[in-house]
Parts: C-alpha cells; sequence; structure tokens
C-alpha cells in the first residue's frame, strides 16, 4: 500500500489534551500536560484501575477543552497496553460513545490517528477522537516483573510512561492531516525485552523511508520529524540507518521516549515508551507547536512491539511496526 493521501477537504485535529503522572511531570514538558497527577494511584485500589481513570480524565479533559459532549462524538479508536484493553474498555464504560479497541502497542495512538482521519475523511463520521494511555506499574506487572521485585534495570531499558493523550479529530480546523504511512510488520529477531529500542528501530526506519519516498519529499520538509517511543538507543540506530539511506534528517529528528524525561535529573535509563508516551507528548508539546505556528510540518511516526507475555516467555522475538501521519498547517499547504 502506498501512502495515503488525504485530499480535498481534510481531516483536522481541533483539540487535544495531555495527562501524566509525577514523574513525566518532573521531566522537560511541564508546561504542556493539562493533568498532572502527583498519586500513581489515581485514588484507586489497583495500577490498572488507576490508568483507566487516566485515561477517563483525560478523554473529559478533552471534551471540556473542546466544548463538546459525549453525544456529539460519532466514534472513539482507543486502545492501551494491557491484556484485552481493559483500560480504555472501563474508561469509556460511562461515556456511551461508539468504540473501536485497537491493540498496536505503543503505535495505537497513530493508528488511531489514521483510522479516525480515515472515517472523517470518508464522511462515515462527523468528530471521531483517537486516545491511549500507559501506566508504568500496570505495564510492568503485566510484561516484566512486580515492583516489589526489585529488580535491576538494564541500561537499554525504557520507562514507561505514566499518561494518556487524546485528539478530536473532523473536518474545519487549521491543523489538517494530509498523509498517513500504514506500517509493515519487521522483525531483526531481536527478543530482549529490556530491549525495545533496537526492537522497534527498524520499523521505524522502513515506514519513515517509504513515506519520503513515496511522496518525493525533500530531506528538509518538515520542521520536525518524530519517533514516538523508540528512546535514545532506537533514536540513534533510526537516526543512523536513515543517513544511509540518503535521508540525513540533521537536528529536525527527535523522539519523544527521548525527549519527555530530564536525563541528567531523573534515572529513566533509554527513556520513555508505552501508548502514553508519544500520546502525551503529541497531544501536549507537538500540537502546542503547531497551534502557535512555531512548527508548520511535523511526521508523527509512533512505534509498537507486537509481543506478549506469552510469546516473550516462549522466547520468541519481538516483531515491530510503526505508521506515522503528515500533519500540517492549513495556511501552510493551500
Amino acid at each position: 500500500m502506498k501512502t495515503l493521501s488525504f485530499d480535498g477537504q481534510r481531516p483536522c485535529i481541533l483539540q487535544t489534551a495531555s495527562s501524566v503522572g509525577k514523574k513525566e511531570g518532573e521531566g522537560n514538558l511541564t508546561p504542556f500536560y493539562d493533568n498532572i497527577f502527583q498519586d500513581a494511584y489515581l485514588g484507586e485500589k489497583s495500577w490498572e484501575k488507576a490508568e483507566s481513570k487516566l485515561l477517563k480524565t483525560n478523554l473529559k479533559t478533552l471534551l471540556e477543552k473542546a466544548n463538546e459532549s459525549p453525544e456529539n462524538i460519532d466514534i472513539v479508536f482507543g486502545g492501551d497496553l494491557l491484556n484485552q484493553c481493559i483500560s480504555s474498555n472501563y474508561g469509556l464504560l460511562d461515556f456511551h460513545i461508539p468504540f473501536l479497541g485497537l491493540y498496536g502497542a505503543c503505535s495505537t495512538f497513530v493508528e488511531g490517528m489514521i483510522l479516525a482521519a480515515m472515517a472523517v475523511h470518508g464522511n462515515y463520521a462527523q468528530k471521531a477522537i483517537a486516545l491511549t494511555s500507559s501506566h508504568f506499574c500496570s505495564s510492568e506487572r503485566q510484561f516484566r516483573f512486580p515492583l516489589e521485585y526489585g529488580g535491576q534495570r538494564t541500561p537499554t531499558s525504557q520507562w514507561t510512561v505514566t499518561g494518556s493523550g487524546a485528539a478530536l479529530i473532523a473536518k474545519g480546523g487549521e491543523i489538517e492531516i494530509t498523509h498517513a504511512t500504514i506500517g509493515r510488520i519487521i522483525d531483526y529477531g531481536i527478543s530482549d525485552i529490556n530491549n525495545m529500542g533496537a526492537a522497534m528501530a527498524p520499523a521505524a526506519i522502513e515506514t519513515i523511508r517509504r513515506h519520503f519516498q513515496d511522496r518525493n519529499l525533500p530531506n528538509d520538509y518538515f520542521d520536525l520529524v518524530v519517533t514516538g517511543d523508540l528512546g535514545s538507543v532506537g533514536k540513534q540506530i533510526t537516526q543512523q540507518q536513515l543517513k544511509n539511506y540518503g535521508l540525513d534528517l540533521e537536528d529536525r529528528y527527535i523522539d519523544c521516549g527521548d525527549k519527555i524525561f530530564d536525563k541528567e535529573k531523573q534515572d529513566a535509563h533509554a527513556g520513555g515508551s508505552g501508548c502514553g508516551c508519544c500520546a502525551s507528548v503529541f497531544s501536549g508539546w507537538l500540537y502546542y507547536l503547531l497551534r502557535t505556528g512555531k512548527c508548520r510540518r511535523i511526521l508523527l511516526t509512533a512505534t509498537g512491539a507486537l509481543m506478549s507475555p506469552t510469546s516473550s516467555f516462549q522466547g520468541e522475538s519481538i516483531p515491530g511496526i510503526a505508521h506515522c501521519i503528515s500533519i500540517e498547517r492549513k495556511t501552510d499547504n493551500q
């Protein structure tokens, strides 16, 4: 499949909302979050219930910022990292909005934005929402070890972001989704669950390269080329390999996982990851850059590691996938 082009009246991002936990709120992007929760439990009795409340609160914040009611939303595309997407399922329970649950691991937010854009552009929905979340403690319990275990983290490991991002997509706004490249599953045989950046980087490289190639774009077309969840290790691999393909992005390439935490003051090892990483960084800081005109064109690429606890326990490798969207200010591309 070639890169999709949303011609004519394009889908637009009308509003976003971003909510995070205490550690994320103490990182590099503090001013750009709508909600920063100091209690990891969010007043609930379990990590899983806390994540559902995080997602629920963020969706409520989005609707309030957009001055919308749940009845006016045609569909939500959402997901999280937990088995059967329980955070999204329980978090959306009280809203009574039509819902399509997604699982693309850390790529879910951009996957949801692509599907929402397609629904709006095809006139199957007037207003659609992309929504994801993740929580450090609930993810550790499912994919690695309970926190009480006190295991040592390797230098390549990433810190699952406690966060949620949401975007309202409809027609008639200033921030347009112009193109989308749907990823392919890539597997280079990496099986270390503490090295997600290396496992996901090949998928990011392939999708970004295809997007530039399909559209015949110059290297400097975008103000920022952003990956969602690779951290410092995956970012370095991606940047170097893209350069080998002739895509020298210089200092215009950043990674949300590498950006979200303060490397000098916070011990997050290789950086952030999780469904809430790309989602909260885009819905906060990156959308602010677009809305204020500080950035005109952003290529947002979210990457996902498509393993499960079962496949990891059985020694399987970790396939990766990456989806990307081109987001541009309307006044700059008419």
